[in-house]
């Protein structure tokens, strides 16, 4: 099991996403349930549905989806490299430019549900492959220290809470 991070181990920002993990949960059990979530979410939501956004200047169901997987590539890559040693500080990432430089909108919401499942099989995979000391080793991404095992709850809780947003003003108002 994965131990929750402390706050020493991960920027400020990302406490909103660690604090959606409770404690005692198994945040590898976690990210494999979110499998499912995902699965029965987005089949709620029609082709033509999938461009929605719930008002004018955000994103679409589509760019969401595009978004945690492309958050979620780039927190995995961030693990990999801190859990093997690398000492140079990674950049930082603006998530509105990587979804306006993705063309979500031009593939279907079955290709990017699919690609979600393919990013979280590696991304379990990682995890699972990782030592404890290799869970605790620290790196630098865009200027802030955190370690390997605060990402697998970043993964996590950046999920949950987007899912909670779909939810809430997305599925609600289609």
């Amino acid at each position: 099991m994965i131990p929750k991070p402390q706050p020493s181990e991960y920027p400020a920002y990302y406490e909103k996403y660690i604090n959606n993990i409770s404690d005692s949960t198994n945040v590898l059990d976690l990210l494999h349930t979110q499998r499912q979530e995902v699965v029965q979410l987005f089949a709620r939501v029609s082709e033509s549905e999938s461009n929605f956004a719930y008002e004018p200047g955000k994103w679409s169901i589509k760019e969401l989806l595009g978004h945690m997987n492309d958050t979620e590539r780039i927190m995995a890559y961030r693990a990999l490299c801190f859990a093997r040693g690398e000492q140079q500080p990674l950049p930082g990432f603006d998530e509105n430019d990587y979804v306006v430089h993705a063309n979500f909108s031009e593939r279907t919401l079955t290709d990017l549900v699919e690609e979600h499942m393919t990013v979280r099989a590696a991304t379990i995979s990682l995890f699972k492959s990782l030592s404890t000391a290799a869970l605790g080793r620290l790196g630098n991404a865009n200027g802030n220290p955190m370690t390997v095992a605060a990402l697998a709850f970043i993964i996590a809780g950046h999920e949950r809470h987007h899912l909670n947003i779909l939810k809430e003003r997305y599925l609600a108002k289609i």
